[in-house]
């Protein structure tokens, strides 16, 4: 087979390419990034399907970004988020592809969801608000999947990820998310010598966490094994409050300091936690202890923390 990633050089798309690589042959597979072709520009679209003429695509391509981003600029994450969605769908489509896995995030999922979340509810409300313009662009895919499978025979896939962490996550300031954030928060406090650690909120929240790495491992199946636009979440479906995660990085880390709870500031959403049956109905789970998916992310921050080198999103 001919495996195309896009996206390849991006938090997933870096756990995707080598165990594609290891289990089908480095040779089979190719990593692409916005490097090699623009994929929000149509010429540029048909140019990557005529030269790669891809078996199977891993379309990982994405345009995203944190929550303060996203306010600034919602209208570019659902123009631009669109266009990656809309045009390489039509092409797959055109050039005859096998197999395309698409993924997307629980964001699209609507505001009023009731955890655990399972696939159904995808349609039964309007996503949060700060995030609405990226979060409908993508949940476009699902729809995307149903009209090219139906009209061009495209056998298309999509994969919900959960709330994932792990190495080459993304730990810029004011663009990370929960995990990382901490990361790098508990990093910089623990150097810097302080004594005492600043979170906001109660820590009463509660979230489940899934390591990159598991996701990326469960797409073979979905290549080989699952044949429908269905879309199915990837997760732990475990539940963790904010609390017990910064106990957690915390202890790991190896911070003696004080965690403090500015309960002044929000908590957010309380309970957001996806429900993984139809994953499990699959013979899947995502499995990876908190705690250990937690050791790598360090090890890994802590070792590129200084170098921020090419990928290395600090």
């Amino acid at each position: 087979m001919r495996i195309v990633v896009t996206g390849a050089t991006g938090f997933l798309g870096r756990h995707v390419t080598p165990i594609l690589s290891k289990l089908y042959g480095k040779n089979s597979v190719v990593s692409l990034s916005s490097k090699n072709y623009n994929l929000m520009n149509p010429i540029e679209v048909k140019q990557m399907f005529d030269e790669q003429a891809p078996e199977i695509l891993i379309h990982l391509a994405a345009y995203s970004g944190g929550i303060g981003a996203n306010r600034t600029f919602p209208a570019d994450f659902y123009y631009r988020n669109t266009l990656l969605t809309a045009l390489v769908f039509h092409e797959a489509a055109l050039h005859n592809v096998k197999k395309m896995i698409y993924t997307m995030g629980g964001c699209s999922y609507p505001a009023t969801a009731v955890s655990p979340i399972d696939e159904k509810q995808m349609w039964e409300g309007f996503p949060q608000n700060e995030s609405a313009g990226y979060s409908m662009a993508k949940k476009m895919g699902i729809v995307a999947s149903k009209c090219y499978r139906q009209q061009y025979g495209l056998n298309s896939v999509i994969l919900i990820p959960g709330n994932m962490y792990g190495e080459y996550d993304n730990f810029r300031e004011n663009e990370s998310h929960v995990v990382p954030a901490m990361i790098r928060r508990f990093f910089e406090i623990k150097r810097s010598g302080a004594t005492e650690i600043v979170m906001w909120g109660t820590g009463k929240p509660v979230r489940d966490f899934v390591y990159a790495k598991d996701v990326a491992s469960r797409i073979p199946f979905f290549i080989e094994s699952y044949d429908s636009s269905e879309p199915v979440n990837i997760s732990t479906g475990t539940t963790v409050s904010i609390r017990e995660l910064a106990d957690t990085i915390c202890d790991t880390m190896e911070y003696g300091g004080r965690i403090v709870w500015d309960t002044t500031k929000p908590d957010g959403q309380m309970v957001k936690i996806f429900d993984v049956k139809l994953l499990n109905s699959l013979g899947l789970s995502c499995d990876t202890p908190l705690k250990e998916g937690l050791k790598y992310s360090i090890r890994w921050f802590e070792n590129n923390y200084e170098t921020k080198g090419d990928g290395i999103r600090l």
